[in-house]
Parts: C-alpha cells; structure tokens; sequence
C-alpha cells in the first residue's frame, strides 16, 4: 500500500458517515420546516391539522387492536379429549404460555422416582398448579365465543376437574390421615404409599397431553424438549412388593 493512500474499508465507512451525517440533516431541517409550518397557520387550520393526525393515530390504533384480537384456529390432539379446533388470539396465547410454563415446572409433568422426593411435595405442587390455574383464569380476559371452536380456558378447566381435582381429593385426605396418626413415620411406611405413586404417575402422563396442547396453542417451538420425558407407566404390584420389603427392614 502507497504511504498517505487510505485502505478501501476505511473509505467505506468515511462514506458512510458522510451519508448518514447528510441524511440526518436533511430530516432534521424537514422537521424544523414542518414544526414552523405549524407554529404560523391559524387557529382554524390548526385544528384540521390536529384532527388529521388524531385521525392517522385513531387509523394505526384500531389496525393494531384488530391484528391483537384476530382469531386463528389451531388443532390440538389431547389423548384424553381427542382432536380439537380451538380459537386463539394474543390474550389466549399468553394464557396458554402461562398454562405451559405452570405445567412444565412443576411435579406434574416431570416422573417422581421411586427413592426421589416426597409424595407429599408433589400434592402440594399438584394443588399449587390447581390454585395457579384458577387464578390465571380468573384475571384473565375471557376469550371471544366462537361456534366452531373451543377456548384455552376450555383445556385448562377441563385439565383441573379431569385430572388435578378427582387426584387430589382422593389422596390429599388420606395422605393427611396417615401423618396425623402416624407423625413420626416415614411416608415410605404409608400403605397407600405405592398405589398413591402409581396413580400419580398416570396422571402426569395425562397433564403431559394438556401441556402439550397449551405449547401449540401458544405457538412453542420444540415444545416436547422442554417438558421432558413422559413418565412411563409404574407396575403397581411391584410397587406394593417394594414398599412391603421397606417396611420389613428392621
């Protein structure tokens, strides 16, 4: 390279600057004619220019409120509920995100091991997922009623009195009657203990499917990898074989 001779790149961007230095000026002196403009009409043709304006932002208010609230089918296979068409819109995908997130965090999609955790721990964040969805529905804005499809709130209650509600009230009581009366046992000494697990299992298997369809009705790209594997089904005679050998241990 000739000594005093600039590199090409650095040309380039000199240009560049130059350009955008000339371009910034010209907009800025635009501006300025245009708020001048404004400042000398008089008050009749102040108030038409205002009333244009208020009209363009009316016009690009009531564009972007239309695109919010469009309505788009999606279908969503539950095992349980079979294939259906819902009707969503931004409100009801960010319901459903929620949905997802609540679901795919907690014990009711991801397998509790034979020697992890408590079931208790888990029926206390199956019905912490039961008082979440409650209260996400309820300060949530209803979704729009339409004959050919159904809703997220739909999926979420039909999830809370098919598979959360009927498990809870089941186990709850009984876990709880077992502590009671027996405090200073280990859970593991609970004769529900084994079928307890079992049932819990297969309704993680169940949520597995509604967390699903919320992530598609959300529009969750690789949702699968995010709420893990499905736990497998138990074998319950196993189960009360294992736990009767625990129980035998000296």
């Amino acid at each position: 390279m000739l000594p005093g001779v600039r590199p090409r790149w650095e040309v380039r961007v000199v240009r560049r600057a130059v350009l955008r230095l000339l371009l910034a000026s010209v907009t800025g002196g635009i501006a300025g004619l245009v708020l001048y403009s404004l400042t000398r009409v008089t008050s009749r043709s102040l108030f038409a220019v205002t009333g244009a304006l208020a009209a363009v932002v009316a016009l690009l208010a009531s564009e972007w409120y239309r695109k919010a609230a469009r309505l788009t089918e999606v279908k969503v296979t539950i095992p349980q509920l079979s294939e259906l068409t819902f009707a969503v819109n931004n409100d009801s995908r960010q319901v459903a995100w929620h949905m997802f997130v609540e679901t795919v965090t907690r014990v009711s999609t991801q397998p509790l091991a034979d020697d992890e955790g408590v079931v208790r721990e888990a029926l206390t964040s199956m019905y912490g997922l039961f008082a979440t969805t409650r209260e996400t529905l309820k300060v949530s804005r209803p979704s729009p009623v339409v004959p050919s499809g159904q809703t997220v709130e739909y999926l979420a209650i039909t999830m809370l009195n098919r598979e959360l509600r009927p498990f809870l009230s089941k186990w709850h009581p009984r876990l709880r009657e077992f502590e009671m009366a027996h405090p200073d046992d280990s859970e593991s000494t609970w004769p529900d203990n084994a079928a307890c697990r079992a049932e819990l299992q297969r309704v993680q298997q169940h949520i597995h499917g509604y967390a699903a369809g919320f992530a598609r009705l959300a529009g969750v790209r690789e949702a699968d990898a995010l709420i893990g594997q499905v736990p497998g089904p138990r074998d319950e005679a196993d189960d009360l074989r294992r736990d009767a050998g625990r129980t035998a241990r000296p």
